[in-house]
């Protein structure tokens, strides 16, 4: 954006919220969609509705585990890294970075992400071994080529005795094969599994061979339904590996002059405290002796470079009314998702809106742009405001647009940002 543009201008403080909200009209309706007829033939990129969908999901699941704690702000903040504070300070903008278990709903801080997982899947046993065996495969083995390696020859010993029910030797598996032993028993999990399956340890005589050998042999009741079998096996097929979400930690703030203000604390950074100190130092001292010296192309590639520092961003949205929407993401997520969020929060979620970076750069939800590739890290204050042709053509039809934008249920939560 040149240098020339302007921000929007904030608007006034609307009126208070009217309770009980209406609908939109039949006129706001019919205005809302020709404006949204007109943007879809400017615009000829789709937007499908599965992605977004899906987004929507996975912030529902997420804003489960939201924090309710509170906290101001004194560092400087967007497209300005602030010095991290230890957790558990005072006047932090989050205490920390959170992660829900997807099987438990437990809020987890980082160090306890692995292990609280492992206890999850460990005590699944108990009620669904065949699932939990899965899951024990795909995420105690962190190496995802072995673990790819592992299942499908998994899956080809499941898929000879389907196709081959009557030979005896398709539901034997001797557990000395170089095979079993380089590809499965390699793996944690593949035991518990074909157990769960119906799978049995026997000792059986080997051809030419003097003593006994351990094999797995295939129980008569589980080949008696061959329809589990294949449906277990496309069950392990299918599977991804069990990982926490990132907590958004959603909170609404009234309007406040600290708005662009971040305090953040270590966990939002991949050095700590002491090793971010010392890279800004030399970094400063290295800007100083080679300003002169660098191009334009090297100064941008150091700028990306320094953007993946970051693990996490904090970013906040301020609203017409002034009102401030946070949350918590990941540094490499899609703009995308931040509008998800924002749709998530509004009450006319059914009209287009835009968002607006520092300085009054568009960011475009169809861009497949994560945040820190857009200078959204650590953290960044962005604007929202409707999209300008929809409220024309709104306005033009008599109606108008709820004074308050966020759902009443946020607003009753709001908190003050000191």
């Amino acid at each position: 954006m040149s240098e020339g543009e302007k921000a929007p201008k904030e608007r006034p403080n609307p009126p208070a919220l009217r309770q009980p909200r209406q609908g939109p009209t039949d006129e706001a309706q019919m205005a809302a969609a020709a404006a949204l007829a007109r943007l879809e033939q400017k615009q000829p990129r789709a937007r499908g509705p599965t992605s977004q969908d899906s987004i929507r999901n996975q912030v529902r699941k997420e804003l489960r585990a939201e924090a309710t704690v509170s906290g101001s702000t004194e560092a400087p903040g967007t497209n300005v890294a602030p010095e991290p504070r230890e957790e558990g300070s005072a006047h932090l903008a989050v205490p920390g970075v959170y992660f829900t278990c997807p099987l438990t709903g437990a809020t987890l801080r980082k160090d306890q992400r692995d292990a609280r997982i492992r206890e999850a899947i460990l005590s699944h046993f108990s009620t669904d071994p065949v699932a939990a065996s899965i899951m024990k495969i795909h995420t105690f083995n962190k190496d995802r080529n072995k673990v790819k390696l592992g299942v499908d020859t998994i899956a080809k010993y499941l898929d000879n005795i389907h196709l081959h029910p009557e030979e005896e030797k398709y539901r034997k598996i001797k557990l000395q094969n170089k095979v079993f032993q380089e590809r499965i028993n390699c793996l944690e999990g593949t035991h518990e599994f074909f157990e769960a399956i119906g799978f049995q340890k026997a000792l059986l005589p080997v051809p030419d061979q003097e003593g006994p050998e351990e094999f797995y042999v295939l129980s008569v009741a589980a080949l008696a339904q061959p329809q589990s079998l294949e449906r277990h096996k496309e069950q392990l097929l299918r599977a991804e590996p069990v990982r926490a979400t990132l907590a958004r930690q959603r909170r609404v703030f009234r309007p406040s002059p600290m708005a662009s203000q971040f305090d953040l604390p270590g966990d939002f950074f991949n050095l700590t405290a002491d090793e971010l100190r010392r890279e800004q130092r030399l970094r400063a001292e290295a800007v100083e002796r080679l300003s002169v010296l660098r191009t334009k192309a090297m100064r941008e590639k150091e700028e990306q470079r320094e953007m993946r520092r970051y693990t996490y961003t904090l970013l906040r949205v301020r609203f017409p009314d002034g009102c401030l929407l946070q949350g918590t993401f990941y540094a490499r997520e899609r703009v995308a998702a931040l509008y998800g969020f924002v749709r998530e929060a509004l009450q006319s979620d059914w009209l287009p809106f835009e968002l607006l970076a520092s300085g009054g750069q568009k960011l475009s939800e169809d861009e497949n742009l994560a945040f820190n590739e857009c200078g959204l890290v650590p953290s960044a204050l962005l604007t929202f405001s409707w999209d300008a042709a929809v409220l024309e053509d709104i306005r033009a039809a008599g109606a108008e647009l709820d004074s308050s934008i966020l759902k009443p249920e946020l607003l009753a939560a709001i908190e003050k940002l000191s």
